[in-house]
């Protein structure tokens, strides 16, 4: 037994971290800026589309042989379905960078009107030149986001901001590969699983739905020790596997807890954002969402870092005195 356990500081608490972070967005309003930019060029900006580079295989659908099927929907159902998708696709989603990357609201929701009317349509055109946009704006992106992160984890510090834009630069790089990192772990492990999942589907639906919940939890299981892998980077200016590391090392001490805070920045960053979608995208209205929706998750950004960085000056203490006690002690 531990013979002076009173000496061991409490855990930083949740709530706390969640208010110190909006109160370090409600002074330092300006961090909100990006998350805004990109929700404004979003709505109001040009689209760029991929319909050129999908038009052969829209064209195609009606001359596919499928097999007949009671539940199948008509072939030309499949394919006014499918080019509907993509007239409303936006490339310029890919703005929105994971895992470091700007707030956005409307990156998912790909608006195809505005007050102003419908925006410009441009096509990416074919293959190439579509891949070649793809990678650029995910780079773009990866770059506004990293430079989104350190202004946010300065407000949420509270540290000066002389060379800001270097240090940012700097992080881009350690971000990048972390983003390898992440998505490679991804794919490897998620591609697989789905493509069971979608087998599994042509045989029993009931079944598929169940694996995609699993595979969901399994997702979720595997993101949840990588959660804070971002913050080392900014906090610590760490490079991408030490931060990984970190993150492993504090999920690892403190998982429930901070699986809790994980969870509670979703809860409240995904209610909230039905809120900020009520307003028709063709209504002014819809800027009160675009700024709500970038001050509450630039806010939760900010508690993170706060949590982040009081979790393990927290270890730090903690191991330090347990290593203070002699070896009777520990048992």
């Amino acid at each position: 037994m531990q013979t002076e356990p009173d000496q061991l500081p409490p855990p930083p608490g949740l709530i706390p971290s969640l208010a110190a972070g909006f109160e370090a967005v409600a002074s330092h309003i300006t961090v909100i800026t990006l998350p805004v930019l990109l929700d404004l060029f979003l709505w109001l900006g040009p689209r760029l589309r991929l319909k050129e580079l999908f038009r052969p295989f829209i064209e195609s659908i009606p001359l596919m042989p499928v097999p007949p099927m009671p539940d199948l929907p008509e072939l030309g159902t499949v394919q006014q379905m499918w080019s509907d998708f993509f007239d409303r696709f936006n490339l310029f989603m890919l703005l929105r960078t994971y895992p470091v990357g700007t707030s956005s609201l409307l990156s998912l929701q790909m608006p195809t009107v505005s007050p102003l009317g419908a925006p410009a349509a441009l096509d990416a055109g074919p293959f190439l030149p579509a891949l070649g946009w793809s990678l650029l704006l995910i780079l773009v992106g990866l770059l506004l986001g990293s430079l989104y992160f350190h202004a946010v984890s300065g407000a949420a510090f509270k540290r000066q901001t002389e060379a800001g834009l270097k240090l940012a630069l700097r992080a881009s790089g350690q971000v990048i590969l972390l983003s390898l990192v992440w998505w490679g772990l991804l794919a490897a492990l998620g591609f697989p699983l789905l493509a069971m999942v979608t087998v599994l589907g042509m045989f029993n639906p009931a079944l598929a739905q169940i694996a995609l919940i699993l595979l969901a939890v399994i997702c979720t299981w595997l993101v949840l020790p990588v959660f804070f892998s971002p913050h080392g980077i900014y906090t610590y200016q760490q490079n991408a596997f030490l931060a990984i590391l970190s993150s492993l090392r504090m999920v690892r001490f403190t998982l429930p807890a901070s699986g809790l805070f994980a969870i509670l920045m979703l809860l409240i960053s995904q209610g909230l954002r039905f809120l900020w979608s009520t307003p028709p995208a063709d209504s002014w209205w819809l800027l009160v969402g675009i700024g709500g929706h970038a001050f509450v998750s630039t806010a939760l950004l900010a508690a993170s870092f706060i949590y982040y960085r009081d979790v393990n000056t927290w270890l730090n203490v903690v191991f330090e005195r347990l290593n203070r006690q002699p070896k009777s002690a520990r048992i």
